[in-house]
């Protein structure tokens, strides 16, 4: 879901799936309960003032969703010259916290493909510096499967924003709020562009990641659904000049199947290194632009 474009292949086969997955019920512990004392009879004493042991909570739509997911999504970008997909992979941790289901989405690294022979990348620094702010979910049911919607929450990178839903990224590249965040020495982050062997550059962008979905728990392990993307982006400077032209806005394709996403649930102790060995096992291949 993001860079030169933005950022977010083919789904994978379908899963068929009737019902969700029934949330654990939660259960009440009993109080710990001593005796010891005289064998004569006790002076009455007053009534306890310590509260009753508290019903068990009821259960929480959703709950069955707490713990990591390896995430991989897609966003399908085009413009008048060139198409092109964003994938990439990270986390979503999702935990409870005052009766509603939390995500934190981290990221890790991306991967771009064109319909042209000209190739793009972001280092794995760049990746990383996009971290949105956890937020929660909507948890309803859907035709028996649980669904899963998680709303736009504004995301900075290579910029620092005091209001990122609302503030617009400037359009001046030398506005002084623009930061380093892959830590390259370059201004914003940085993407690589090489148009051949001899022609190879880079662009350095400030962008605002806007980027929400809608999914549902086809299997206990498995999340599958779609995403949107609105992202918007800043052209801070470039390496060469014949570079200049590069990194305009994109905009997301309509068919929101060609930006899918799937969340595969892991162990809690799972990184991003782990995720990179791992990535064939969970996910489909890397898909290619075919429209």
């Amino acid at each position: 879901m993001f860079l030169v474009a933005a950022c977010g292949g083919e789904a994978a086969d379908p899963v068929d799936a009737t019902s969700p997955v029934a949330p654990t019920s939660a259960v009440a512990v009993d109080p710990e309960v001593t005796a010891s004392g005289p064998t004569t009879a006790p002076e009455p004493t007053a009534a306890p003032t310590t509260s009753p042991v508290s019903d068990p909570p009821a259960d929480l739509l959703g709950q069955e969703l707490v713990g990591r997911w390896a995430h991989y999504d897609v966003v399908a970008y085009e413009d008048g010259v060139l198409k092109t997909l964003i994938i990439s992979y990270g986390f979503n941790d999702f935990s409870v916290d005052d009766g509603q289901i939390i995500d934190s989405a981290q990221f890790c690294f991306s991967e771009q493909r064109t319909d042209q022979p000209i190739e793009t990348s972001l280092s794995d620094a760049a990746t990383q510096a996009i971290r949105p702010p956890s937020t929660p979910v909507e948890v309803d049911v859907v035709d028996g499967v649980l669904r899963i919607q998680r709303s736009a929450t504004p995301t900075p990178v290579g910029i620092r924003l005091d209001d990122p839903a609302n503030e617009p990224l400037p359009t001046d590249p030398d506005d002084p709020r623009i930061v380093d965040d892959d830590g390259d020495g370059n201004p914003g982050i940085t993407v690589t562009i090489r148009v051949s062997d001899d022609l190879i550059g880079e662009l350095y962008i400030a962008r605002r990641e806007i980027f929400a979905y809608e999914a549902f728990l086809v299997e206990p392990d498995l999340i599958t659904g779609t995403v949107t993307d609105d992202s918007e982006q800043l052209v801070i400077g470039v390496s060469d000049p014949v570079f200049a032209g590069s990194g305009a806005e994109w905009v997301q394709h309509p068919d929101l199947t060609k930006s899918p996403i799937i969340l595969r649930r892991v162990e809690s102790d799972w990184d991003c290194d782990r995720l990179v060995a791992e990535r064939d096992a969970l996910f489909p291949p890397t898909p290619d632009v075919d429209w």
